[in-house]
């Protein structure tokens, strides 16, 4: 009898990963808790900061052979940090270990934006942000995957170089946080950092049965990488598998530094007791229609809201500009033009624009084509966010709508060897409702309240007006108790 072993199949390995779930959840000092469980259980001195972080670098290591969700790990200096943690610090989030998105300055560390074209020298200095999230006491033990420059919804780069959804490692991790969506659902971190500029939030939270919320504009602080962007339409976050991580760290982030110019949220503990008139919006005015799974999702979202005494419209139209479409993209490629011509100003000495991926390319070469319309679309681009108001449903306190148009595609569907007509005509057909809120600057949040017909994650989406994260946040916690959200190890 020969021993060779047989090499599987195309079709045995596509199988293979549809139905291989990760989990890093075990018996150690991180167990099942989420953020503010560890922080609690450090406080209590039930668990030191150092174990929790030990527990995670273990978790971290064990699951990204798999995933693929991690960049340049931080170990040894998160060690240090967790074992010289401040006694009686208040920081909500003291000794939690987390992960930082590599598009964003971390000093001591490369940032890649996904790219193989920046240079690999460590910055210098943390950007605002990290500085913010720091000042919640968590401690990052690595920085995770995204694509290149966070431009599409999936977490793959050239050269088949992807990160998996823990959920099922066939299919797409989202993007542009897909890394930092892939180590929080798998259980291997219980919080990680993630930023949006047309969905790169929201979309993984949803891809990955997670809560996802993007703020208001203005609300948390930005990275040099972002701050001089002629429109705002990137802000940070992070990606939780509860509400109360989530909530836990606006007010913490909020008291570091509170945004001048929105009313304050504060720490939200629990539901509100006001019930709100909920607009609904099954199909995107950007997209073709929404696939029945998610149209699924989103009815059975309604039905509980009425049974909790919501006043849910079915009909609501939210009125998006015929030119927004096209205002975006045009926009999104005029943002990978400056990206690509500017690189070495931008990104430091050794800079490769000849290392640049073909969606990057085909981005810049479009801008350069329509260059002409540039001040027509930055000029109503910028006009979105005072509009907003307006724009809003006046007879809604919050719009329920899927957070994308069909459910999660698989590794390969929006590959980073694609050619760019392909990638772009699938990436629209996708991605049809997030971008309207990094316009028009208003928050939106993602809740893992639906399931495909195989057990994955489906993704609803709730957003307010601006400065109403407080309302988004108390009406996640009356869904989350209503119906818990799934874990990844089968707990809830």
């Amino acid at each position: 009898m020969s021993t060779q072993s047989r090499v599987p199949a195309h079709d045995e390995l596509r199988e293979e990963h549809d139905s291989r779930r990760v989990s890093a959840f075990a018996d150690d000092a991180l167990a099942s808790l989420d953020a503010t469980g560890v922080a609690e259980a450090i406080r209590h001195g039930e668990i030191s900061a150092t174990e929790a972080v030990e527990a995670a670098i273990a978790r971290v290591q064990e699951v990204d052979p798999v995933l693929g969700a991690t960049t340049v790990d931080d170990f040894e200096r998160a060690r240090r940090r967790a074992g010289h943690l401040p006694r009686g610090t208040r920081a909500p989030f003291a000794g939690v270990p987390t992960a930082i998105k590599d598009n964003v300055n971390v000093a001591g560390l490369p940032m890649s934006q996904g790219s193989d074209a920046l240079p690999t020298a460590p910055r210098t200095a943390d950007g605002a942000f990290v500085r913010q999230l720091l000042s919640t006491g968590v401690i990052p033990v690595a920085t995770t995957t995204c694509p290149p420059f966070g431009w599409t919804a999936t977490t793959e780069r050239p050269g088949g170089r992807v990160t998996r959804n823990p959920w099922a490692t066939g299919y797409s991790s989202g993007g542009s946080s897909g890394g930092a969506a892939a180590l929080v659902a798998s259980g291997a971190l219980p919080i990680a950092h993630g930023n949006d500029g047309g969905g790169s939030i929201r979309i993984p939270a949803a891809v990955c049965g997670l809560v996802g919320l993007k703020v208001t504009r203005g609300r948390l602080l930005g990275d040099p990488t972002t701050d001089q962007l002629p429109v705002g339409i990137v802000v940070n976050g992070v990606l939780t598998r509860t509400v109360r991580d989530t909530a836990t760290f606006l007010a913490a982030a909020e008291s570091h530094q509170p945004a001048r110019r929105l009313p304050a949220v504060g720490l939200v503990e629990g539901p509100g007791a006001r019930r709100l008139r909920v607009g609904m919006m099954l199909d995107s005015p950007l997209a073709p229609a929404t696939d029945p799974q998610t149209r699924d999702a989103v009815a059975g979202v309604a039905r509980l809201l009425d049974g909790l005494g919501h006043d849910v419209d079915p009909d609501t139209a939210v009125p998006v500009p015929e030119f927004f479409r096209t205002d975006f993209q045009d926009y999104w490629a005029l943002l990978a033009l400056a990206s690509s011509a500017r690189g070495t100003k931008l990104y430091g000495e050794g800079f490769d624009p000849g290392r640049l991926d073909m969606f990057t390319r085909g981005l810049a070469a479009r801008a350069k084509r329509r260059l002409h319309r540039a001040p027509l679309y930055l000029a109503r681009l910028a006009l979105t966010g005072p509009a907003s108001a307006r724009l809003f449903p006046a007879d809604a306190d919050v719009v329920l709508t899927p957070t994308l148009v069909h459910t999660t595609p698989r590794i390969g569907y929006l590959s980073g060897d694609l050619d760019f007509d392909t990638h772009m005509g699938r990436l629209l057909e996708y991605v049809g409702f997030t971008p309207i809120h990094n316009a028009n600057g208003q928050p939106s949040i993602s809740l893992p309240l639906g399931r495909t017909d195989d057990g994955r994650p489906i993704g609803v989406m709730f957003s307010a007006r601006a400065g109403q994260e407080r309302l988004l946040l108390e009406l996640a916690f009356e869904l989350e108790a209503a119906a818990p959200f799934a874990r990844i190890d089968g707990q809830v």
